[in-house]
């Protein structure tokens, strides 16, 4: 509360107090974790820095904007090894999406993500890196390995909370969000996680074959499929990834996203949203002019929300496959642990 504040120091040694559960005076690890800084009469903290990896859908131009680090992640088309980012366009991977290329994604090397931590060190004292969800991707277990180094040892602060593509990006803003607020490093990683379960993502596929590559569906019921017609829809919730329901055509399966959507913010989310703690959101590895029309779809469904349609980032793409949209919603971690 500002008005009963006495400055910044008073905010970070409240969180301190709560980190530790005790209002006795923190011991020398918690002081070191909260880099608190006494100079003419003031506490400050000193940077904190945040780092992601390309499926978060964070492009290098809008990293650049936030000022945040983006890893590119490495996946595999035709054979060749890419990076998000810097081996092609999006316009480029969607064409060769579309056009049937095999696709696959793999892992970064530990001195890629080792080098990025390095490299973001300069800048910061600390830094916040979320990865991809450990339950969909085994590079937030290295990445965590990697943290309890003696070398990042209260300079690097891995979170998982379980995200990917939308709501992924939308933890790296709310992490931004707290650094602005005045939250200590250790805290922010604490708030994001206790928040891991307060998100769902829909997303309906177009096309089968991904899946079929992907081994999570049969060759046989992707033939099938096809024949019929059948658009899964998929729910990703905590970590998880499962088909939600299978659709007679897309425009069905777009009608089960948003229905499924509402009805979420009606009952799990429903404190959240009527407190006005929950952020709208939605994906595509659809063309431009799809994506469009889906963004205004959701914002003819839900009136007064803002939303963003953001990109599915290529690695998640080569899952989903060309043409893929997607709806769900995040709530703010501040308020996670009231």
């Amino acid at each position: 509360d500002s008005s009963t504040s006495r400055g910044l120091g008073d905010v970070y040694k409240r969180q301190l107090y709560c980190l530790s559960g005790s209002p006795e005076p923190m011991n020398e690890l918690w002081l070191a974790a909260a880099i608190i800084v006494y100079e003419n009469g003031e506490y400050f903290m000193k940077p904190i820095g945040v780092v992601t990896d390309s499926h978060s859908g964070i492009s290098p131009e809008e990293a650049e904007q936030l000022g945040v680090k983006v890893l590119p992640m490495p996946f595999y088309v035709d054979n060749r090894c890419c990076y998000e980012g810097v081996t092609f366009t999006r316009e480029e991977f969607l064409e060769k999406l579309k056009n049937g290329a095999k696709v696959s994604t793999s892992q970064p090397s530990p001195l890629e993500v080792m080098k990025l931590w390095d490299e973001a060190l300069t800048e910061f004292e600390q830094i916040i890196y979320i990865p991809i969800s450990s339950g969909l991707s085994g590079s937030c277990s290295t990445a965590s390995m990697l943290a309890s180094d003696e070398k990042y040892e209260n300079k690097v602060f891995v979170v998982d909370n379980g995200r990917v593509s939308a709501p992924l990006r939308r933890s790296v803003l709310d992490a931004l969000e707290l650094i602005e607020k005045g939250y200590v490093a250790p805290w922010i990683k604490k708030m994001l996680e206790s928040s891991r379960s307060d998100m769902v993502i829909y997303v309906g596929v177009e096309t089968l074959e991904n899946l079929k590559r992907g081994g999570r569906i049969s060759a046989a019921s992707a033939a099938l499929g096809t024949v019929l017609n059948i658009k899964p829809v998929l729910k990703f919730d905590v970590s998880t990834l499962d088909v939600y329901q299978k659709c007679r055509g897309f425009n069905k399966a777009r009608k089960v996203m948003i229905e499924a959507m509402k009805n979420d913010l009606n009952t799990k989310f429903e404190k959240w949203y009527k407190a006005g703690k929950v952020n709208l959101l939605a994906a595509s590895s659809a063309s431009p002019e799809v994506t469009k029309e889906w963004e205004a779809q959701i914002r003819e469904e839900f009136p007064g929300m803002d939303v963003r349609c953001d990109d599915l980032s290529m690695g998640v793409a080569c899952h989903i496959g060309y043409g893929g949209l997607g709806i769900g919603c995040s709530c703010c971690p501040d308020a996670a642990l009231d």
